[in-house]
Parts: C-alpha cells; sequence; structure tokens
C-alpha cells in the first residue's frame, strides 16, 4: 500500500463520511453499525484488486456523530440555502448525505469553512463527473457556512 499523507486522510475521511451517512439513510441502520463496517471494510483495505485509503478514525467518528446529533439544524440550514420548491428531501441522496456531512464539519468549526467548501466540491467531484453538482453544492456550502459560522465572513 502506497503511503498516504495526512491531507489524503482526510480527503478519504469526508468521502467515507458522505458514503456512511448515505448508507445509514438508504439502510435505515445506525451510526455504530455503519462506522463499524466502513472501520473493517474501507480504512486502508485492500480487496479483491481494490485498495482503500486509509483515512482519519477520530474525524470519522466525530463527523459522524456531529451530523447524526444536529440533523435537524443542519437541514433546516441546508433548506434555508436551497431554492423554496427544493427542500432537502427532494435532492439526490448522495448531495443530501454530503450537505450533512459538510455541514457537521461546519458546526464543529476545526476547520477554515472555505476549506471546508473546497473538500466537500472535491467529493462532489468524485460522485458526479458533470460539473453542475460541483456548483451547485459550492453555493449551498458557501451559503451554509455563512449560516453556520457567521464570524468567519
Amino acid at each position: 500500500m502506497k503511503p498516504v499523507d495526512n491531507k489524503q486522510k482526510k480527503s478519504a475521511t469526508r468521502f467515507y463520511a458522505v458514503q456512511a451517512l448515505f448508507q445509514m439513510e438508504a439502510s435505515d441502520i445506525d451510526a455504530d453499525a455503519v462506522r463499524d463496517q466502513f472501520f473493517d471494510h474501507r480504512f486502508g483495505v485492500e480487496e479483491d484488486g481494490l485498495e482503500w485509503l486509509e483515512g482519519k478514525t477520530a474525524l470519522f467518528e466525530e463527523l459522524l456523530s456531529t451530523a447524526v446529533r444536529n440533523q435537524a439544524k443542519i437541514d433546516q440550514v441546508t433548506d434555508a440555502a436551497l431554492v423554496e420548491k427544493w427542500r432537502i428531501d427532494r435532492i439526490d441522496p448522495t448531495i443530501r448525505a454530503l450537505f450533512r456531512a459538510a455541514g457537521a464539519e461546519l458546526i464543529m468549526a476545526k476547520t477554515p469553512p472555505k476549506v471546508v467548501i473546497s473538500e466537500f466540491v472535491d467529493v462532489t467531484r468524485s460522485f458526479f463527473s458533470d460539473g453542475r453538482q460541483a456548483k451547485f453544492v459550492n453555493a449551498v456550502l458557501d451559503h451554509m457556512a455563512r449560516a453556520l459560522q457567521p464570524q468567519n465572513f
């Protein structure tokens, strides 16, 4: 396995957090079960010729727990950033999971908002090759960051 630097680990962790939140919603499983699945089958695992990057376990756990604990608040902030006819429950479930993971990291307030936005826009590109989604996510996350961390703008 190739060595992975700290930035790559954080990026992989954000990607995994989006996948985990999506999986929780799609499969109706709890955060503990999905966390264990990701630690056992994703973080640095090599199987069937597929190599998953190592992630930061503490960041992953904090993103999941913060997203779950603050889901109502994150969804409200997301709804406020969306056009009136596009409430969060009507958008793509992957993007919804992405907004929840990014919202969690913005609430945690350990990383500058511009870095959070940039990282999650990159995660968006991993899921959607069309640039439209990345632009949409960038605009919504900018609004969310201003609402959740007004002191940084």
